[in-house]
């Protein structure tokens, strides 16, 4: 799927590039390294920086890193993605080395999806903290000027507030739930990074989405969202599991992308963001009644199994308060709404 020969898709990038002004224009004549470069957010990223080297000829170098080869050559297969984006093959639990100069990293590769964080609690474990390590240690070594490590909302844990989540609210986690490998493992990995800037001065920002939705997101992805999404697009019910009261802070992919080279390029080394349209606050049943009406498709609630409860984030609000963020300079574009219609527009034309 060539997502940049894709009209709506690149127009929605090339609006975001405004927003950004000149903070784009630092990445001229630079490289930057970026880790899961198929998963949602960071193709995200790639595209939009892809366009950015376009428009302003910035001689921008991107290193997209995945475990495929192919799939990053079919993901970022565009005649601009050609001329900047270089696949590099790697495993986020293996030593990283790597020979050409790095000027920033974007480290986004870990196991996306609930499913795997109760099947593959390990892994997904692994991956969070083996990764950064690696990466941080390369930095280290040569010297990267910054780091940004892409962490989760999931690191407040149960925290039971009816206000948005601040970078300060953290909550209790069960640490004997196997579920627990993925907020545990992006705790773990933030302390990482903040320890290596205090011992080795190595610089990163932390940057935690929210629910994060889009066209990029990888097929069969089991988020709520992307199920949802792809129930529509096939003219079938969406069928809810919960009640769906839970407070959930949705950011179109786009949004996500600039808010991460905002904190990449303007925020303070060894602190926090959350990632948040303030505007689309709402709950997952709100998500799926906009769904359903773009689709023009029933919406049913059911209750869930006992299994299909174990892989639901526990929290009834994980809604997060973006103004440190903002105050960087950086401002969602994309309501919910429109978020959700252009997503759903661009797929139903990929098909």
């Amino acid at each position: 799927m060539n997502l940049l020969e894709n009209k709506t898709y690149l127009s929605n990038l090339e609006d975001s590039l405004e927003s950004l002004s000149e903070l784009i224009r630092a990445f001229e004549n630079k490289s930057i390294l970026i880790t899961g470069a198929t998963g949602l957010i960071c193709s995200t990223v790639v595209d939009l920086l892809v366009v950015a080297n376009k428009k302003l000829k910035l001689n921008l170098t991107i290193y997209v890193l995945g475990r495929s080869i192919e799939r990053l050559k079919e993901r970022f297969a565009s005649n601009d993605s050609q001329k900047c984006v270089i696949p590099v093959l790697y495993d986020a639990t293996e030593a990283f080395q790597f020979e050409e100069k790095v000027d920033y990293i974007i480290h986004g590769a870990s196991n996306a999806s609930p499913d795997l964080y109760v099947d593959k609690p390990v892994e997904t474990m692994q991956s969070n903290i083996l990764g950064i390590t690696s990466l941080l240690e390369f930095s280290k070594k040569e010297q990267v000027e910054r780091v940004l490590y892409i962490s989760s909302s999931e690191v407040y844990g149960d925290f039971h507030t009816d206000k948005p989540l601040t970078e300060m609210d953290y909550g209790y986690i069960d640490l004997l739930n196997p579920r627990s490998s993925y907020p545990m493992g992006k705790r773990a990995a933030e302390t990482l990074c903040i320890s290596y800037l205090k011992e080795y001065q190595v610089k990163s920002v932390i940057v935690r989405p929210g629910h994060i939705y889009g066209p990029s997101a990888k097929k069969g992805d089991s988020r709520v969202s992307s199920a949802f999404v792809d129930r529509a697009l096939k003219g079938e019910k969406i069928v809810m599991k919960s009640k769906g009261s839970q407070l959930r802070s949705y950011t179109y992919s786009v949004d996500c992308a600039t808010a991460i080279l905002f904190a990449l390029m303007n925020g303070n080394p060894g602190e926090a963001y959350n990632i948040s349209n303030p505007d689309s606050i709402i709950s997952i049943a709100e998500m799926a009644e906009i769904v359903s009406k773009i689709g023009q498709v029933a919406l049913e609630f059911d209750l869930p199994t006992e299994n299909e409860s174990k892989k639901f984030n526990p929290m009834d609000n994980s809604s997060l308060n973006s103004e440190k963020l903002c105050a960087l300079g950086w401002q969602a574009i994309f309501s919910a709404e429109d978020g959700l219609k252009n997503t759903m527009t661009i797929l139903s034309e990929e098909c």
